[in-house]
């Protein structure tokens, strides 16, 4: 295949993407006002699992009940975003969401919520690893927005080794 080719099919597959990503998005958002729909509520949960994975209580109910509280979190944190921001996420979520989204985006074949830690964790590493810089800033909104809504309990702190602020 030809270089020239081969550009014109990596920009009408990106055009393709964009279009359908944008249109999903008005057909069925990623957030809903400043929260996330419940398909981005499974989504974030999967990857909350995934990215804190040993940080979460081992017993299954005590790790159910921490990423509902992390999801509370990343709720507050989202609402914080800009608008623009908020709404490039929502595009984002709703995208992922999508069985095509997710299997070109993610490269995950299950489900969110079907889908092992393992398995997210895999296609995290794959997104993160990609030479497609959208598949690449994906990763980081996802693994980004994860860490700071996750930290932003001081209960979690202790797992990282972090004393808290100091006294002024």
């Amino acid at each position: 295949m030809q270089r020239r080719t081969l550009l014109k099919l990596g920009l009408g597959s990106a055009v393709v993407l964009a279009a359908a990503g944008g249109g999903l998005a008005l057909l069925r958002p990623g957030l809903e006002g400043t929260k996330l729909s419940v398909g981005g509520r499974a989504m974030f949960g999967a990857v909350a699992r995934a990215v804190l994975d040993g940080m979460l209580p081992a017993a299954e109910a005590a790790r159910d009940a921490a990423v509902q509280a992390h999801l509370g979190r990343l709720d507050d944190t989202i609402a914080m975003l800009a608008p623009a921001t908020r709404g490039e996420l929502s595009q984002l979520v709703a995208l992922l969401g999508s069985l095509p989204g997710r299997k070109w985006l993610a490269g995950l074949d299950a489900d969110w919520p079907a889908a092992s830690p393992a398995q997210v964790q895999a296609a995290l590493q794959s997104m993160r690893a990609s030479t497609v810089a959208l598949r690449q800033q994906a990763y980081h909104a996802l693994r980004d927005l994860t860490n700071a809504a996750y930290f932003a309990d001081p209960g979690a702190w202790p797992a990282i080794g972090y004393p808290g602020p100091r006294a002024l």
